[in-house]
């Protein structure tokens, strides 16, 4: 059994911070923890955009605290994401976020990451993996 919290990640090397300035995340349960999924604590910052592809994972995204704008950019269409709004990536779908008022969500990815993850030029996560155990 596992047992910690999104408090004590702080300042760890599961807190991640992205390049961009725009997020940061939390990293709960990893790759390593071998279970198939993994599970994040993510703040998209308020004024900020972020186009995302997860081309490599299907995630499913909670909103637990403020407001963002999602947009599909495979269709245009819009969805307004507020505490309690679930959206689920299962088609690989390019999106982009713009954040209107500091959003806090619950992510889960499948495949897991491995923590060292971090959106390349095309808003991608690579597909990382963690070396075998003997």
């Amino acid at each position: 059994m596992i047992v910690r919290s999104f408090k004590e990640l702080e300042g760890t090397d599961r807190h991640v911070k992205s390049k961009s300035g725009t997020w940061e995340s939390k990293r709960i349960v990893l790759a390593k923890e071998r279970v198939g999924f993994s599970v994040h604590e993510t703040i998209l910052y308020a004024g900020t955009e972020t186009h995302m592809w997860y081309a490599n994972h299907i995630e499913a995204v909670v909103c637990t605290k403020g407001e963002a704008e999602l947009t599909d950019r495979e269709t245009g269409q819009t969805y307004t994401v507020t505490p309690g709004t679930m959206y689920l990536l299962n088609g690989h779908e390019r999106h982009t976020l713009r954040v209107k008022e500091d959003f806090h969500c619950i992510c889960v990815f499948n495949p897991p990451v491995t923590g060292r993850e971090d959106h390349d030029e095309n808003g991608v996560y690579p597909l990382l993996t963690e070396p075998e155990e003997v």
